[in-house]
């Protein structure tokens, strides 16, 4: 690279039309002269020749002493911004009184992992409605708080939330702590939401980093793969101790509206002049890959007597939630033929095939097949056909282990909390008794 700098600028004119041709080239420029190089440059500046000689190395300024040096011109233009684009409508930056805490608390894990137009206008509100204190969240039963979370995904934060209030009724007098060692004991309490919780719910001037933080964070210091500790004393060194409620605020939002994955507005962000990463923003961070697994499966609605037959996860991700029933290929078929040979086959009405459902959860891509299957017969009879079926092999004995079957009255689907996929599926079956609100 040396060579090639030095062959251009041994001609002034050679390098003016390159300089004209590729503004990028600057970056190359940039780079030589933080490698230590002295260099003599010419711009073309209103169409003339200037000459600019480095005479001395270009420092490589550490990230920390950037921080530093930055910080007053960082939190003057973040929070003049904020001021004129932040989100301050959201009901949960209006929070006053003793009840404060809880709300932010809400609020923090529900947008975990989720947009804030979906909590803002599905969710948040009637959570609060029918938990409007953590003691009203504690003293409820997990089902009515999973049934209040349908359709947010990954219950295991729903889940968590209710572990986390009753352990606070007992111990902290229906109230969060507010301290980061007693938040960070609870559980799904991070250290981002134990930090937010402390800044939004108690005013305590503590900074904290979460994925937008930690992408604008990158970008403005060109970092590809930082550490979390670099990440967590740069946020502290930038936080503006005396408005610090309205700086996290501001630095979430220029995260989630400016600073954005896939197509940051570069020209638009307030920090913009002291960004290094803007000339190549979806380098820092370094993406991740993603893998996801392909699922296929076949499930099954089968109905009788006015019941259903549903599935109760009693662990992992659909855990308290109800599916129905599903198995692989060669289960189904073994399932299939086990009601065409038994007592129930002389009750059952129809068997059909309703089509088929795309569903995407967490890391899996699943591909579903839908049957339903309506019987005259008993309904306990049936339910446990089925259940026999599913421990006749020893792969489906260990998925009996994590479910159990249930009749449930057709009448009571809409009291009950269904996953997604569930959902999705009684809408294809057209199960008339809950389709009208999937």
């Amino acid at each position: 690279m040396a060579f090639f700098a030095n062959t251009l600028l041994k001609n002034g004119k050679k390098l003016k039309i390159y300089l004209s041709l590729l503004p990028f080239y600057t970056a190359i420029l940039h780079e030589i002269c933080g490698r230590g190089m002295t260099l003599l440059l010419y711009f073309d500046t209103m169409k003339s020749m200037t000459q600019t000689h480095t005479t001395q190395p270009c420092s490589i300024q550490h990230p920390e002493e950037k921080a530093q040096a930055m910080a007053l011109q960082w939190r003057d233009k973040i929070l003049s911004w904020y001021e004129i684009q932040g989100r301050k409508h959201l009901p949960w930056r209006n929070l006053s009184g003793e009840n404060a805490p809880y709300g932010v608390y809400v609020s923090e894990i529900m947008l975990q992992q989720t947009q804030v137009k979906r909590v803002l206008q599905s969710y948040y509100a009637p959570f609060l409605e029918a938990f409007p204190t953590l003691a009203a969240l504690a003293l409820t039963d997990i089902e009515s708080v999973l049934k209040m979370w349908e359709g947010l995904g990954y219950y295991t934060r729903a889940r968590n939330m209710h572990k986390s209030a009753r352990i606070c009724y007992e111990k902290f007098n229906a109230t969060l702590p507010s301290t980061r060692e007693e938040l960070l004991a609870l559980p799904g309490i991070g250290a981002y939401s134990a930090g937010a919780i402390l800044c939004f719910g108690f005013g305590q001037n503590v900074s904290f980093v979460d994925g937008n933080i930690r992408r604008v964070l990158c970008r403005i210091f060109a970092l590809t793969a930082p550490k979390e500790q670099l990440l967590e004393n740069l946020a502290a060194i930038l936080l503006d101790s005396k408005n610090s409620f309205d700086y996290n605020q501001a630095l979430l939002d220029v995260g989630a509206m400016i600073c954005t994955p896939k197509s940051p507005a570069c020209l638009l962000c307030p920090l913009n002049e002291l960004c290094l990463g803007k000339t190549a923003p979806h380098n820092y961070p370094l993406p991740k890959a993603r893998t996801t697994q392909k699922l296929d499966m076949h499930m099954l609605a089968c109905i009788s007597e006015d019941s259903i037959v549903l599935a109760q996860s009693t662990q992992g991700l659909y855990q308290g939630l109800y599916n129905l029933p599903s198995f692989e290929g060669a289960a189904f078929a073994q399932l299939i033929e086990c009601l065409r040979d038994s007592a129930q086959a002389s009750t059952m009405r129809a068997f059909r095939k309703c089509g088929e459902l795309k569903h995407h959860y967490t890391k899996y891509d699943i591909r579903a097949n839908v049957y339903a299957l309506e019987c005259n017969g008993s309904a306990e009879s049936l339910r446990k056909l089925i259940e026999q079926a599913q421990e006749s092999t020893a792969k489906k004995a260990t998925k009996a282990e994590r479910e159990k079957l249930v009749l449930m009255p057709l009448g009571a689907l809409d009291s009950k909390p269904l996953s997604s996929l569930c959902k999705k599926a009684l809408k294809l079956a057209n199960i008339k008794e809950c389709s009208q609100n999937l």
